[in-house]
């Protein structure tokens, strides 16, 4: 298995290098208020791969500080469960199951 995984690893990179030597040419990037660059296009295309991932990440930091802060052995009981959970159980809401044997 680890052999296949990196046999798609080194077809990925190799394709990726392809392309990387197949777009050398030079672009112009147009801005806001006349401003221009010029470059190799790999590097466009690069830097809008990395913004696009940056982007993404900072979209994802909300949840994964709230997951983070549910999963503190410290957190208040009010940061771990929900509004729904706080009530306390009645006899009809929990579910009566017969003890496993063999466990």
């Amino acid at each position: 298995m680890r052999i296949l995984v990196w046999l798609v690893r080194a077809v990925v990179f190799f394709a990726l290098f392809a392309f990387a030597l197949s777009n050398q040419h030079e672009v112009t990037l147009h801005a806001f208020f006349g401003f221009q660059w010029r470059g190799p296009m790999i590097l466009v295309v690069l830097g809008a791969l990395a913004l696009g991932c940056a982007c993404g990440a900072l979209a994802m930091l909300p949840s994964w500080w709230r997951l983070k802060r549910r999963a503190r052995p410290d957190a208040p009981a009010s940061s771990i469960l929900g509004p729904q959970e706080l009530e306390p159980a009645t006899p009809h809401s929990v579910p009566m199951h017969p003890p496993r044997d063999g466990l």
